[in-house]
């Protein structure tokens, strides 16, 4: 089945058959439809490329492609940069360069921050007043990380920001206090292109996750399993099938006993709430279990001495997990951690030929360069694979991948002028991916959102009865009256958007360069006929440029504007409505 077929019957079952007609523009259909995403992993064959680089054309297919999966949405201007970089390798070195760490932090919009307006909370007290902090500053926070989304530079630090907090995962309800939060996505950010085992050494220590996961309460007389089994079963190796009683092939319960009396000891500071700058962990030996550590066979008989080094402790375990191999001499972390890398950015599916001739090659490489992942993303995004166009508009776009894309694809103008009204507009973006199902900084549990790894149905989580209409509706006001929120309106200019287009006087450039843009997959003949009917209702194609032609020369005249912009408006609403919208 088609993949454009496969959103179709799904968007069919939820809006019904005569909506999913006008949105296909085609006949209606008469194959059976089922309300439901996938009941079966689909078994069709991919294509048998792999790692080998790329050797195939640069065009915008291949330039929109690589934006839509490194980034949140292909802006005009990301777009114009490719188009002046000779080959896609190239490409990918700049997406992949090293970038400074944020110049900005978090910022206070009301007085119940504690923090003047304007200024950042981050390294703030929690004052001994009657007013709690914590809701506005977790408010903030989200929006923040929303406006560094919609204004990302040229660069993948984004889009593997948010891999990485739905690897390790944390909640900032259940921190409950954005402090902690805020310094676990810093850490993140500052290291999504770098080393596996040292991301993973640090998060162990983080405060977030500490209080997450329980490890500030983690003590010699009543050790915690919660962080110990988590480290390994979604943090590092995986779990593997489950081989007996307890025995989860990788490892089993009474390893994550042991870890858990390995990492007794690590807290979060106990006065954060009165000292600048300490949301970190530390720690305390004198609640540490000091005792030898004595893993299973499936870790080899492994013993970790005891004492008071907690960070001893620590990095042996570490080097115990990160050493373990397959039957076929493959390292069983890097191929874990490549596994959800290709998920993340190329499919869901991961068949025989994926595993063996892309995830094999991204392990070998992630372990044989100690665990830095950057060589081995560089190889994926060069690659023959990544590149397939099988592998082209099979994502089902994730809530904030919607929402960004429609802001960026379209420049919507966000005010930046008052810090208030920029976060209310930012945090308003943020409602609304939660509203759909993505709630930034909230995965809904430790394994993070379900699309990412919920078998049979993947990304097709994120449509259904309650979110498409939230999809249609927020596009469909985006380009008509707009989408009014307490920091201003939000509206696609449908004029400064088709100037962006090579030639806005001719009807057929407009519907192919515009649908190119917008979609993932490329349009049947009958939907470009019907996009361009939408267009040019019963009109020959003279009709547009002689509007057109008439506006530019009088751009003021009210009559000579709405011809041109009620047309664009309604071939750009029908655009989003489509199933491949949805694709990326």
């Amino acid at each position: 089945m088609r993949r454009r077929d496969s959103l179709a019957r799904i968007a069919t079952a939820i809006l019904g058959p005569d909506e999913e007609e006008r949105v296909q523009g085609t006949q209606k259909q008469t194959v059976g439809i089922s309300p439901f995403a996938n009941k079966s992993t689909p078994a069709v064959f991919r294509t048998t490329a792999g790692l080998e680089p790329y050797a195939g054309p640069w065009t915008l297919t291949q330039m929109y492609h690589l934006l839509r999966r490194t980034t949140f949405g292909p802006s005009k201007a990301h777009v114009d940069t490719l188009k002046s970089i000779a080959t896609p390798s190239d490409a990918v070195d700049l997406l992949l360069a090293p970038q400074a760490d944020e110049p900005t932090q978090p910022l206070a919009t009301s007085t119940s921050e504690l923090v003047p307006v304007g200024s950042t909370w981050v390294n703030a007290l929690y004052s001994n007043t009657t007013i709690n902090p914590t809701g506005a500053r977790i408010t903030s926070l989200k929006a923040w990380w929303i406006g560094l989304i919609v204004n990302q530079g040229l660069s993948i630090r984004e889009k593997l920001t948010l891999f990485w907090t739905d690897h390790f995962v944390t909640q900032m309800s259940t921190v409950n206090d954005p402090r902690y939060s805020y310094r676990y996505n810093a850490l993140l950010r500052h290291n999504v292109l770098g080393n596996f085992k040292d991301m993973a050494n640090a998060i162990t220590q983080d405060g977030a996750m500490l209080i997450y996961l329980n490890g500030t309460n983690n003590v010699k007389t009543g050790p915690d399993e919660n962080y110990g089994r988590e480290l390994q079963e979604l943090f590092t190796i995986g779990k593997g099938p489950l081989v007996g009683p307890g025995d989860y092939t990788n490892y089993t319960e009474a390893d994550v006993k042991a870890a858990a009396h390995i990492l007794t000891g690590w807290r979060k500071n106990q006065n954060v709430d009165t000292t600048i700058g300490t949301q970190t962990g530390y720690f305390d030996s004198t609640r540490h279990d000091t005792t030898d550590k004595t893993f299973s066979a499936d870790y080899n008989n492994t013993i970790i001495k005891g004492g008071t080094d907690g960070q001893a402790e620590l990095t042996a375990m570490l080097a115990m997990i990160f050493s373990q191999t397959d039957p076929d001499g493959v390292n069983k972390v890097a191929r874990f951690i490549s596994r959800k890398f290709y998920r993340w950015l190329v499919y869901y599916v991961i068949d025989a030929n994926a595993e063996a001739n892309v995830i094999t090659p991204m392990a070998n490489l992630i372990s044989s360069n100690n665990f830095n992942v950057l060589p081995a993303l560089s190889a994926l995004l060069k690659s023959a694979h990544f590149f397939d166009p099988v592998n082209m508009g099979c994502f089902i776009k994730s809530p904030i991948d919607f929402i960004a894309a429609l802001i960026r694809q379209f420049s919507i103008p966000i005010i930046s002028t008052d810090v208030t009204k920029q976060y209310a507009t930012w945090y308003t973006l943020a409602a609304l991916t939660a509203s759909m199902d993505q709630d930034i900084g909230e995965p809904p549990n430790v394994a993070g959102w379900q699309a990412y790894y919920q078998n049979p149905e993947y990304y097709e989580l994120w449509i259904n009865s309650d979110t498409l209409p939230k999809r249609r509706n927020l596009s469909d006001a985006l380009i008509g009256n707009g989408y009014n929120t307490s920091g201003g309106k939000l509206q696609i200019d449908p004029i400064a958007f088709v100037k962006t287009l090579s030639d806005p006087t001719d009807p057929n450039v407009i519907v192919n360069e515009a649908s190119q843009f917008l979609f993932a997959v490329t349009p049947t003949a009958t939907q470009t006929a019907f996009l361009k009917e939408t267009l040019l209702p019963g009109l020959p194609d003279y009709e547009w440029t002689t509007e057109w032609a008439a506006y530019l020369a009088d751009p003021t005249n009210a009559a000579k504007l709405s011809a041109v912009k009620g047309k664009l408006q309604a071939l750009l609403a029908l655009l989003m409505e489509m199933p491949e919208y949805q694709l990326s």
